[in-house]
């Protein structure tokens, strides 16, 4: 009978913390409602790693589990799960308010200014150059991202880094109005901005997935492989001729692969690699890159605003909104300004911002795997 007491004896006090994580992340999806989709996957598969002797992770020499197995094809292997997430997020994003109002794509630039900011801090505070590369790309709000440079990186915080860029991106709408209102005044988010969206064709709205993909090619090859999915995602939406599969896309395709994934970062969480004083580092250097993104975007425009004359001015809460959080941070923008004016509508601006930021974070994913190898 000792075989029934013999996972009891194994129970160690960091397994039993990662169990209350992974109730932490159960509790903020169903309860709050927090990434339902992703932490729901990730706080059980927490549990499940976690268990002493667990069959999950191949606990036995010689055996690989199902989270180990999910792992190694899924991500390992080539970054499968959160490139082929890119396909389905593409094909929910309509780029229309962007190309009809060009000049929003200085703001997704702008907003990604966090990340390097961050990248020097963890440099300079001891992380290595590929941990501090990792942690500071959760500032870009956007999940599979930070897990695909993480791990194209083989940073040891994968799992945290993980954690992080799916919970900011859930706290959006606690975090930015915080880190917005530091900066702006009530009167300054009470800019009003009009809305004339110019009529974008469908040709353009075709050839915009295929342009970027070459030039973002050209820029940082690297980025390639995020952008090209993202891209290609869109060009299905687009098109026209493949509506069935668009539908299938922004639906099955990514909650599918999003509830897969989620289980399988889960695999690398186990309290070995978890429960270190450098996890809680990661988590705020994120934090402080998520702030600094929207801080960044909301300062650019601040700066612009000083260039044009009344009536034109921009509301600097839109350049928060060129973080990759889409549609959280453009929901929070068009809340806030409401909230300054009622008769204040900034949603159609701050959407052409996110948007914006969806590309500018793989970008940025791209350059810092563009540059970061070499330095190593």
């Amino acid at each position: 009978m000792d075989f029934l007491t013999e996972g009891l004896k194994h129970i160690t006090w960091e397994q039993a913390v990662m169990w209350l994580i992974g109730g932490v992340l159960i509790f903020l999806a169903i309860k709050k409602k927090l990434e339902p989709a992703l932490l729901l996957p990730m706080g059980f598969g927490a549990i499940l790693v976690n268990l002493p002797l667990s069959g999950a992770v191949g606990f036995q020499e010689g055996t690989q589990g199902i989270l180990d197995w999910l792992f190694s094809v899924g991500i390992n292997a080539s970054e499968a799960m959160p490139l082929l997430l890119f396909i389905g997020i593409g094909a929910m994003i309509d780029f229309g308010p962007l190309l009809s109002n060009p000049k929003l794509f200085f703001f997704g630039a702008a907003a990604q200014v966090g990340i390097f900011i961050t990248f020097i801090l963890a440099t300079l505070i001891g992380f290595e150059l590929k941990d501090a590369a990792s942690a500071s790309i959760i500032g870009a709000a956007d999940g599979p991202t930070a897990i695909l440079v993480s791990q194209v990186l083989q940073s040891k915080y994968m799992p945290a880094i993980a954690v992080a860029a799916y919970s900011y991106m859930a706290l959006v709408p606690i975090i930015q109005p915080a880190a917005i209102k530091l900066v702006t005044t009530k009167k300054e988010r009470a800019i009003k901005m009009a809305y004339r969206p110019e009529s974008v064709s469908k040709l353009t709205k075709i050839l915009f997935p295929i342009i970027v993909t070459v030039i973002a090619g050209l820029v940082a090859p690297a980025s390639v492989a995020l952008v090209g999915m993202l891209m290609f995602g869109n060009l299905i939406r687009e098109c026209g001729v493949l509506d069935n599969l668009s539908e299938t896309a922004q639906t099955t395709l990514a909650n599918l692969v999003t509830l897969l994934l989620g289980i399988t970062i889960a695999a690398s969480m186990t309290a070995e690699a978890f429960i270190k004083w450098e996890t809680i580092a990661i988590m705020g250097l994120g934090l402080f890159a998520f702030v600094f993104d929207s801080i960044g975007g909301v300062l650019f425009a601040k700066f612009l605003n000083l260039f044009l004359k009344e009536g034109k001015k921009i509301n600097p809460m839109v350049g928060a909104a060129g973080i990759s959080a889409f549609p959280m941070s453009a929901r929070v923008i068009q809340k806030m300004g409401l909230e300054a004016d009622r008769s204040n509508h900034l949603l159609m601006h701050a959407v052409g911002a996110n948007v914006s930021g969806q590309i500018a974070s793989v970008v940025a994913g791209g350059i810092i795997l563009s540059i970061v190898p070499g330095l190593l």
